[in-house]
């Protein structure tokens, strides 16, 4: 099965650069996701893979293949959409067997190939149901089970669960990766769910304006992100804003708005620079003793949301800002609205960025 190399990739439409110097890896049986807002050249990205569109620069290679020129019908490549894109007028078996069809395969082997797709996607009992017969998940799998009939050896899905509703969507996206993984296929799977991305990927690129800002594992992401907005779009994060105050080998003194000093561990960073610091909700802790802790913030709790599993609160700083403090609902106890706490967290669960040039508002923008 192919790898897939993309090399310093550029796609204009008139003036506007969908796509912008993008270069990456896709390994071979790896299930990959680009992960962006709309708008970001995702799913032009996908396309210029598909060989729907052409790259204006750059290189794509299939395998060892460069595929520049190679049209769509050559590649071996399989395309889910999200709108589905069946044919209304065939029943579930003639739109999954289309593919072999077209290809020339000889009807034993068309049949054979067809039976065993719609059994691995759990539908066979409804080959002889029409597109408007069938709910919608069952639609995208009869979309991802005439990809895999047609022989594709990579598999492209964009955005292919947008339209389904949330429990059909989670319990699809893992039968999707498990098919991919059966068959010992490449996928590259476009979304801007973020979840959804994290809960299926081996690895994912996040994508912002064209450009591609970090590559790596969901873990990867989450717990060191790059860049203020993979910071913000991977999960969530409370941004607070600050100047280096005092470096000291590792450990770096910040003061943040309203005269709040914390520290945290950074070795890049220069006395008199302007800061933001990304702290996850879970990171905080959350005491009510008087006496401060390192990195200890007075707070009073503004608002208290049950989400079953955790409880998340959010609280004014001392200095105004509001941050967001998630815990499990099971363990220790609960505060109220309007109390007194004090918060901390752990130097190391800390992430510092320089200031973006353009403000953070418009950094973390994700149109």
């Amino acid at each position: 099965m192919p790898d897939v190399r993309i090399v310093n990739v550029t796609k204009k439409f008139g003036k506007i650069v969908a796509v912008e110097n993008v270069s990456l890896h896709i390994h071979d049986q790896e299930y990959f996701s680009l992960l962006g807002p709309s708008g970001c050249g995702k799913t032009t990205l996908l396309r210029l893979i598909a060989g729907l569109i052409r790259p204006d620069e750059g290189e794509i290679y299939i395998g060892d293949k460069l595929v520049n020129d190679v049209p769509p019908e050559d590649r071996d490549i399989g395309f889910v959409f999200q709108t589905f894109a069946l044919f209304p007028h065939m029943d579930a078996w003639n739109n999954v067997i289309y593919g072999p069809k077209v290809k020339g395969f000889d009807m034993e082997k068309a049949t054979t190939i067809g039976h065993e797709v719609l059994e691995m996607v759990r539908l066979h009992e409804r080959l002889d149901a029409f597109p408007s017969e069938l709910s919608g998940g069952m639609m995208q799998r009869i979309a991802v089970a005439r990809a895999l009939a047609a022989g594709a050896k990579l598999l492209l899905l964009d955005e292919p669960l947008g339209q389904l509703d949330a429990k059909v969507r989670n319990e699809l996206r893992y039968e999707i990766r498990r098919m991919s993984k059966d068959l010992e296929l490449t996928a590259i799977h476009v979304t801007h769910d973020q979840s959804e991305a994290m809960a299926i990927s081996d690895r994912i690129a996040v994508m912002k304006k064209g450009k591609v800002l970090q590559i790596g594992t969901p873990k990867e992401l989450y717990m060191n992100p790059q860049s203020v907005f993979v910071a913000h779009f991977i999960g969530e994060s409370n941004f607070l804003e600050g100047y280096v105050l005092n470096e000291n080998n590792n450990e770096v003194l910040i003061e943040l708005r309203g005269g709040i000093r914390v520290s945290v561990t950074n070795k890049t960073l220069t006395k008199g620079e302007r800061i933001v610091l990304a702290i996850r909700p879970e990171a905080f802790i959350i005491e009510k003793e008087t006496e401060k802790s390192k990195n200890a913030m007075l707070g009073f709790v503004e608002r208290v949301t049950f989400e079953g599993t955790n409880i998340r609160y959010e609280v004014r700083l001392e200095n105004q800002d509001l941050v967001v403090i998630v815990k499990p609902s099971l363990v220790g106890e609960w505060f109220n609205t309007g109390e007194k706490i004090i918060l901390s967290f752990p130097l190391e669960k800390a992430h510092v960025f320089a200031y973006p040039d353009v403000g953070l508002r418009e950094e973390i923008a994700v149109e």
